[in-house]
């Protein structure tokens, strides 16, 4: 901020440091412009000081900048028509993580519990011939 930019009476001067920090810096784009040495931010914080000087409240600069340069001015969007899928999408996005790694462990538990409870059956005549073959092999120990 340079100096030619504050202003003389110091609870304005709050206001505009305070309404600098919520607004976003168009060139800079994360950064506030009360943060920024960008010329659109120097001109914005003017913009926020002759807005303050002429008795308009935080809310009227904040609606008067959003007509102007639409939502993305603003660091932290409200929550209205136009933005409820940005405020909602994180959360569920979230939720429905979650959902799908729970439902991954289910598939993954079942699938375990049935390979335990069901392991593969012989028939009589492949265990007769696994017992040949067992009976026909040397012993590990003797040699050969």
């Amino acid at each position: 901020m340079q100096p030619d930019e504050i202003m003389s009476d110091p609870a304005k001067e709050l206001r505009a440091r305070d309404l600098s920090r919520e607004l976003r810096c168009m060139v800079c784009q994360n950064q506030s412009i009360d943060d920024s040495e960008a010329p659109l931010a120097r001109d914005l914080r003017i913009l926020v000081r002759e807005r303050i000087a002429a008795g308009d409240s935080d809310a009227q600069v904040i609606d008067f900048l959003v007509a102007r340069y639409g939502e993305f001015v603003l660091l932290k969007p409200r929550l209205n028509s136009h933005t409820w899928l940005l405020w909602l999408l994180p959360p569920l996005a979230l939720a429905g993580g979650g959902f799908a790694l729970w439902t991954h462990n289910r598939r993954r538990a079942k699938a375990g519990t049935q390979d335990d409870a069901s392991p593969v059956k012989l028939t009589a005549d492949e265990e007769a011939r696994l017992e040949r073959l067992i009976a026909a092999e040397p012993a590990p120990d003797k040699p050969v």
